[in-house]
């Protein structure tokens, strides 16, 4: 598996805090290219070449910031270094600006090999969307929909943000009305985090315009309703899909994972993080690369990864990632599951916790079993 960040943006959406560059010179993001490729180069031979890439995503920025012929540069490059399975083994996905592309343009992403697209849809009203500097129409995103199930994608995603300034509940009714009746296979939504003090972009947001905090859940409360009642299921955290989707199929089977990706069926495999700010995960251990271009530069130029930091599990963090994989994928933790695979008594390693979780259980929002704890419906 394989995440590569693409920084690049024409323009600023305020409430953005990806790690980003704003800019019309197309040269920064071909140079850019060249030094992912000596990345994805160097890494690729530190992998057995038995091995094939089952997934890889393309996050941001804006991936379609490059050209298609700059994407299948990129392809080919990984291709050489990691050898991707077979199609009908691959779970191959893009971020798409839907202001980026066009209707022929997603046709050829799908000819490159790409099986999975995320529309970033945001908001349909025009008022919030022109609070956020982030205007698109409707007609737009209908028509790439079209075109990516004409062009035979295997699954078309949408992500939503509710939070964002001027959304009400009437007007998110509206959005949501809209986007079912698209039907895409998945549907985030995202809360926003309006951090001012830590983003600089979002202090372009006038703080009049933000919704309080009990609006946000409103606006949550709203969403799991409209898109339960659509027939989507509620995979968990901010994640809806079809029924049939691979994702709703899992959750049922309680095969659901998760990383950096997000959900998935395939989150057991290596994450290898290529480009600035990328996270890997290799077995254990975890690493991100260097925040800035000019150090992305200086490390590759002298052979080395651009790593900036690393961390290796110990047991007890082990223990607690699947205690926490296990709430966000299934809503439920098995007792005996967890002490089966780390060698605990579950009820004496969590029982300052379990005293914590009591008062949760008399809110009702989660139960907890004599051998279990089960989060419970809002």
């Amino acid at each position: 598996s394989a995440y590569i960040h693409i920084p690049f943006c024409k323009s600023l959406c305020y409430y953005c805090a990806c790690n980003k560059i704003i800019t019309h010179n197309t040269e920064r993001a071909a140079e850019y290219l060249e030094w992912l490729k000596h990345e994805i180069s160097i890494q690729g031979k530190l992998f057995d070449d038995s091995r094939r890439m089952t997934q890889l995503h393309l996050g941001g920025g804006t991936p379609t910031y490059l050209s298609n012929a700059q994407l299948a540069d990129l392809m080919a490059a990984l291709d050489a270094a990691f050898h991707f399975a077979p199609p009908e083994a691959r779970e191959f996905s893009l971020e798409v600006d839907p202001r980026t592309v066009t209707p022929d343009q997603i046709h050829e992403l799908h000819d490159l090999g790409f099986n999975r697209l995320s529309f970033g849809v945001q908001d349909f009203d025009t008022n919030v969307q022109e609070a956020v500097n982030r205007v698109q129409s409707e007609a737009q995103v209908v028509e790439l929909v079209e075109a990516a199930r004409d062009a035979g994608f295997q699954s078309i995603s949408v992500d939503l943000i509710y939070g964002l300034p001027l959304q009400t509940v009437a007007s998110f009714d509206t959005t949501l009305a809209k986007i079912i009746a698209l039907q895409p296979d998945r549907i985030a939504t995202y809360s926003y985090a309006h951090l001012p003090e830590l983003f600089k972009s979002q202090r372009l947001i006038r703080p009049e315009d933000m919704p309080p905090p009990e609006r946000k859940l409103e606006l949550l409360e709203l969403t799991i309703q409209r898109l339960t009642d659509a027939g989507y299921v509620y995979i968990g955290m901010d994640h809806f899909a079809l029924p049939e989707d691979e994702l709703s199929l899992a959750r049922e089977n309680r095969t659901l994972q998760r990383n950096f990706q997000g959900y998935s069926t395939h989150a057991d495999c290596d994450l290898i993080g290529l480009g600035i700010t990328a996270i890997g995960k290799v077995g254990d251990t975890y690493s991100q690369n260097v925040k800035e271009t000019a150090q992305y530069q200086h490390r590759l130029e002298s052979g080395r990864l651009p790593v900036m930091r690393g961390y290796r599990l110990n047991d007890d963090d082990r223990l607690r990632r699947d205690v926490i994989n296990a709430l966000m994928c299934h809503g439920r933790i098995e007792f005996d599951d967890i002490e089966a695979r780390h060698a605990v008594t579950f009820r004496e390693t969590f029982a300052d916790a379990l005293v914590h979780l009591e008062a949760m259980q008399r809110d009702e929002l989660l139960a907890i079993h004599a051998d279990a704890i089960e989060v419970l419906p809002a």
